[in-house]
């Protein structure tokens, strides 16, 4: 099956459209980002770093780490973004550029996005690692997609969605577990997580600076939820669609974030630059093991 110029644009210099990487210079092992700049200061810890490639906010660099390649790719806030990366992503691997056909060889990729995040329990500090073992997508994202209720925790949304009484206004929400091969790899280090991705930073993350919110008690409600071992422990932005689509197109993905804000205790550091460098400093040598 040919795939039509229209649906996949391919640059003249046979790189993806948005992200701007060839096929040849994505490496198996890839890092996301939110924020552009992090990109260079991940990739301090590389060395044969082989270009620096920029085009809005997706920014990447592959090199090596302890021998093996990886690539930092940025993708900017929220899971639009995620969607044309993950989608660009699957394509360097697996669609033949010349021919515009997917490969017969199914290529893996493993991915995982570091970033920041607020968490809503009090035990849970500042400067704390909290990896998504789950993702819950209010975003609605992968409600786009055919089948998403074949890698997704149906029992789960059900009774998350009677637990905080959804409003039928919202998306509905879905549950992607992330790679159990990443989770083991971090198990012993981070928090354990069940992570909300929010469609915005304001409003959808319960915040209230001039409107009201259509779900009012909406914070009380997702700290008093449980699902066997798992409460939630955290929002950001970014790691259903991350989660979602790796599942759902054959890789191995996982979300890592490090806590710079406390809902529950109305705490924050803004200075966490520190520890976002230690973060993926440990994520470096845990992927690379």
């Amino acid at each position: 099956m040919r795939i039509a110029e229209s649906e996949l644009i391919i640059n003249p210099d046979n790189s993806a459209f948005h992200i701007h990487l060839r096929p040849e210079e994505l490496a198996d092992i890839v890092i996301l980002v939110g924020d552009p700049g992090r990109v260079d200061m991940i990739g301090e810890f590389l060395t044969d770093k082989e270009f620096r490639h920029a085009n809005r906010e997706f920014v990447s660099i592959t090199g090596k780490y302890a021998g093996k390649r990886l690539t930092i790719l940025s993708t900017g806030i929220g899971t639009d973004n995620c969607d044309i990366v993950m989608t660009e992503l699957d394509a360097l691997a697996n669609v033949d550029f010349q021919t515009r056909e997917p490969k017969v060889v199914h290529r893996e990729l493993t991915i995982l996005r570091i970033g920041t995040t607020g968490a809503i329990h009090p035990d849970i500090p500042i400067g704390a690692p909290i990896f998504s073992h789950y993702s819950i997508g209010c975003d609605g994202l992968l409600n786009w997609y055919a089948d998403r209720d074949k890698i997704t925790n149906i029992d789960m949304e059900e009774a998350f969605k009677k637990h905080v009484g959804w409003d039928k206004n919202l998306p509905s929400p879905y549950f992607v577990k992330a790679s159990e091969e990443l989770i083991s790899r971090f198990d012993d280090c981070t928090v354990k997580g069940m992570t909300i991705s929010a469609p915005g930073f304001y409003g959808p993350q319960g915040r209230v600076v001039r409107l009201g919110l259509a779900m009012p008690d909406m914070l009380e409600s997702f700290e008093t939820f449980k699902y066997g071992e798992y409460r939630i422990t955290n929002f950001e932005m970014e790691s259903s669609a991350v989660a979602g689509l790796a599942r759902h197109l054959g890789h191995k993905a996982g979300t890592i974030c490090c806590v710079i804000a406390n809902r529950y205790l109305k705490s924050s550091n803004p200075d966490y630059k520190s520890l976002i460098r230690n973060l993926a400093e440990l994520s470096l040598d845990r992927l690379t093991r």
